[in-house]
């Protein structure tokens, strides 16, 4: 061999070298400042109130301050997209929600500045919030056999109110009608808090809404609980049976939100963010806060998470393809 080609390929050899150690130390020495985690809701939320509730545990883990900064809009398409683009260091993160991550690429792919599975790395699971099928008072319905009668006997003026198009609480809607055979009108309003004033003036008989906006509701008798979308019944509401116990077989709908990093953050640095998350979410105090909102702590490993984004993706793709859900 030349020496010239063998010179060129030891200097070719140590830069490579060099880089990948400089790599590595870089993952050894994470974090070394401030770590922002970008929350897609506006303050008050559900999410924001989680990551609040982890930011101090986390400081003190990862031995860094730990900055939130709210950038809502687009059904989470914004806030994603900036951690999309950030680099892949570990310093931006997001708090991504069901709709941004499986229903949003659906919806209105075009609409979207990134890919879910091409420009994030999954971290953790947060926490999942199911939902709960309520009827006013007005209605007169009881439980599900109720509707399902009232619904293939063509009742008029039944409907069932959700938070929005494109929610998860509007795919639950949509999945009872699949489920139950019949074609119940659905009636989107801008957020649970409309949807839930117009069930409980009889506005609209049915309403598919978080436990969060429903719970005390439906402790003082001002709605009726008809069942609860997750697969099990829920410590909140210990007495609703769930819908697939009520003959929705495989029924199983619920809110969920967890952490998501730019696509290439180094494995190491994936590996340091889930045990700081799973950490926090083991906390009593961050248990007790997270189920006071009627939410279910839900620590993942990376992979899990990953695996369960894509069977979310899948299961709301067909159901929105044979339910002929359309983009506002």
């Amino acid at each position: 061999m030349f020496p010239s080609i063998r010179k060129g390929m030891i200097r070719a050899l140590v830069v490579v070298l060099s880089l990948s150690l400089s790599a590595i130390e870089a993952a050894n020495a994470y974090p070394d400042q401030p770590i922002k985690i970008i929350v897609t809701f506006p303050p008050g939320g559900s999410a924001d109130i989680v990551i609040r509730a982890l930011q101090p545990l986390l400081a003190d883990t990862l031995r860094q301050p730990i900055v939130i900064e709210n950038r809502a809009g687009a059904g989470g398409n914004i806030g994603i997209g900036a951690v999309a683009q950030a680099a892949p260091d570990g310093y931006t993160l997001g708090i991504a929600a069901a709709g941004v991550l499986t229903v949003n690429p659906h919806l209105n792919r075009a609409a979207m500045s990134f890919d879910p599975v091409k420009d994030l790395a999954p971290v953790t699971m947060l926490a999942e919030i199911p939902f709960v099928l309520v009827a006013s008072q007005q209605s007169g319905i009881a439980s599900v056999a109720d509707i399902i009668v009232k619904a293939k006997a063509q009742t008029a003026g039944l409907s069932i109110g959700h938070g929005g198009n494109g929610t998860a609480m509007h795919l639950t809607s949509a999945l009872f009608n699949q489920k139950a055979g019949v074609g119940i009108q659905l009636v989107a309003y801008r957020g649970t808090a409309p949807a839930t004033t117009d069930v409980l003036a009889g506005h609209v008989p049915l309403a598919v809404l978080d436990i969060p906006a429903s719970k005390q509701l439906i402790g003082d008798g001002k709605l009726k609980a008809l069942g609860v979308s997750a697969a099990k019944r829920v410590v909140f509401l210990p007495d609703v049976p769930t819908l697939a116990e009520q003959g929705l077989s495989g029924f199983e709908s619920v809110g969920w939100f967890g952490i998501v990093a730019p696509a290439g953050t180094p494995p190491e640095v994936i590996t340091t963010l889930n045990a700081a998350f799973v950490k926090a979410l083991s906390d009593p105090a961050a248990i007790e806060k997270i189920r006071t909102l009627g939410a279910e702590p839900m620590p993942t490993s990376p992979d899990a998470f990953a695996k369960f984004i894509q069977s979310e993706s899948e299961k709301w793709g067909k159901l929105i393809a044979e339910a002929g859900i359309k983009a506002e």
